[in-house]
């Protein structure tokens, strides 16, 4: 039972690459959305620790690989995800498998809030990590300019309820 939501995602990662290859749909609109970026995020409630993540789109397609470095803890995580870009209303959805210090799989929505504030942008997202509880996420980031965002947020939210910072790197 707790291998359904990896293999779920694994079956939709794999239908979506599929989809791509052969479709011959007209392409959604953009969302705007920066993918290939360089994150350090600063726990801010409890205990203090860093973590370091490079996330990057493969050769520019909608597969997203990311590598995260915890500092405080004794490992870090490789994840791989599919991006679903313009899902509606501006909406992204990254589906995403991880491997490393917590196994498991997540789900996170993230839009541009332009029409609010340009370079207000807003992710919730939902986990299931192997050994743990499931936790819901999420985060209110706003693109100083073209490279750099700034981010608050918090994690775990139904549990600890972490609080975090981040600060990004696009390229």
């Amino acid at each position: 039972m707790k291998q359904i939501l990896p293999i779920l995602t694994l079956t939709t990662l794999s239908a979506a690459a599929f989809a791509d290859a052969g479709a011959a749909a007209p392409a959604a609109a953009a969302s705007g959305l920066v993918y290939n970026r360089v994150t350090v995020q600063q726990n801010t409630s409890g205990s203090t620790y860093r973590n370091i993540t490079v996330e990057n789109l493969i050769n520019g397609s909608n597969v997203l690989v990311g590598l995260t470095q915890s500092g405080g803890y004794n490992g870090g995580n490789v994840a791989i995800g599919y991006v679903f870009k313009n899902v509606t209303n501006g909406i992204d959805a990254t589906v995403n498998i991880t491997s490393g210090e917590y196994d498991g799989a997540s789900v996170n929505l993230r839009r541009s809030l332009s029409e609010v504030l340009a370079g207000l942008e807003l992710a919730v997202g939902y986990s299931h990590y192997e050994g743990s509880n499931n936790s819901w996420n999420y985060e209110l980031s706003y693109n100083i300019n073209k490279q750099f965002s700034v981010g608050f947020g918090a994690y775990d939210v139904s549990d600890s309820n972490q609080k975090f910072v981040a600060l990004r790197y696009n390229y």
